[in-house]
């Protein structure tokens, strides 16, 4: 293939990508789509510069605005999440997560989190699964342990696990709460000064939940006895795709060198303008916005389940936050179940179950499937198109209907939704290609 072919065939991937999504009904609960002015700062020359260290202490000069806008956003940030100190350098949620490694953990050290099919990230993992804490930080990693009802920590099974690794010797340095499935908030402040008698670190990964923090629905971890708060900033937050660590100032000094220069070189400023306006949209908006996600997540979840899906955790609502965990083996498995609906234009993920493992399902083909809402509330949609989009869902696993003809309806559906809603100016349409060239 020539330069000029691959040149014009990316574009037109792209244009087709924009299309494909203005169809579609947007349910991974890791996503969101960001306001037209978030992505117009993400354009701007900012994306082509360089500011290693801290606001007025950079190595490069040429950061005079630079340095204000992010000052700017470290000062709305600490609002909207009531911290003491903020660092907006980390580039995402992994690398925010090893910040928080580098920062209160030696290698060889004990740390506590989720396992991945109890709903952990990744970067919580063991190193012989190639987990970010096990892999790269060196950290021993043992699970907290789950109630598989109540989709929570079990606490008095944590409690005896954290006195159980003291006596053995190795009490955990460092305990992560937090999940990729995170449908109720975890026991922060139940467990809190256990971890703290042992010597421990409180750490809370908010990659799913910032924005339900921030807008006040959820969980306060900082006042709950949390030490440290790493997140993401583009699933239930605004956008654009960044990271953050938010603490009290006591450890400011660690946070910093653990991000630079341990974690970031430059810190890709484009994306930190672009958190600036998501968070001055956050500080207006957000509290309007993540009470409509919450609502929106019980309501998809009790009309699915009214359609015959067993919706995980139905005596408690499904869920707290943007999330609900499914059941789908009475229809298949998670990984079919994924490629039907996206052939339908319904883009869902895949799921491990707590209990997949055991019973001999993997990733690939788990037990589960996994819905947010988190964007489709910031299109506009409200209660009742849960029960539109529960339909849909119905038609393609349990009527079997032809996927063609669900997608055309999905289509049709959407067109009332195209413009991001909860921000302060929406001209552009969401999912509309800008061409600049």
């Amino acid at each position: 293939m020539s330069a000029r072919k691959a040149y014009d065939q990316t574009f037109e991937l792209l244009e087709k990508h924009h299309q494909w999504f203005r169809e579609s009904i947007p349910l991974i609960a890791s996503e969101n789509i960001p306001s037209p002015a978030v992505r117009e700062a993400i354009i701007s020359d900012f994306g082509n510069r360089y500011a290693e260290g801290w606001p007025g202490e950079r190595v490069y000069a040429g950061c005079v605005y630079i340095d204000q806008v992010e000052l700017l956003c470290i000062d709305l940030m600490k609002k909207l999440f009531k911290a003491e100190f903020v660092d907006v350098r980390p580039i995402s949620g992994v690398v925010a997560n090893l910040v928080v490694y580098t920062a209160f953990t030696e290698p060889g050290d004990t740390m506590m989190a989720l396992s991945i099919p109890c709903g952990g990230h990744i970067t919580t993992g063991k190193k012989e699964l190639g987990g970010t804490a096990g892999a790269v930080r060196g950290l021993v990693v043992e699970y907290l342990p789950l109630d598989y009802e109540e989709l929570n920590i079990d606490v008095d099974k944590a409690k005896e696990r954290i006195e159980k690794l003291k006596t053995e010797g190795r009490p955990p340095k460092l305990v992560m709460f937090g999940a990729s499935v995170f449908p109720f908030p975890h026991p922060v402040k139940e467990l809190a000064d256990t971890i703290h008698s042992v010597g421990g670190t409180v750490g809370y990964d908010a990659a799913h939940v910032a924005g339900l923090i921030a807008g006040g629905v959820f969980q306060d971890p900082l006042r709950e006895g949390a030490d440290v708060v790493s997140l993401s900033t583009h699933k239930t937050f605004f956008g654009p795709q960044h990271g953050g660590v938010v603490s009290w100032e006591k450890h400011a000094d660690k946070i910093k060198r653990a991000t630079f220069p341990g974690m970031v070189s430059n810190h890709h400023l484009h994306a930190v303008a672009g958190l600036a306006v998501a968070c001055a949209e956050m500080l207006e908006f957000g509290e309007k916005y993540t009470r409509q996600i919450v609502k929106n997540a019980k309501a998809l979840g009790q009309a699915l389940h009214e359609r015959g899906f067993k919706v995980l955790a139905e005596h408690k609502g499904f869920t707290e936050s943007h999330v609900i965990l499914i059941d789908i083996t009475q229809y298949g498995d998670g990984g079919t179940i994924e490629e039907q609906l996206e052939k339908a234009n319904i883009i869902i993920n895949r799921n491990l179950l707590p209990w997949d493992i055991k019973e001999g399902r993997h990733f690939m083909h788990p037990g589960g499937i996994r819905m947010g809402v988190s964007e489709i509330t910031r299109l506009g949609m409200k209660e009742s198109d849960m029960t539109e989009i529960a339909e849909f869902v119905k038609r393609v696993i349990v009527d079997k209907e032809d996927v063609n003809t669900v997608k055309r309806d999905v289509a049709e559906f959407r067109k009332q939704f195209q413009k991001v809603q909860f921000c302060f100016e929406n001209a552009t349409e969401a999912y509309k290609y800008i061409k600049i060239r």
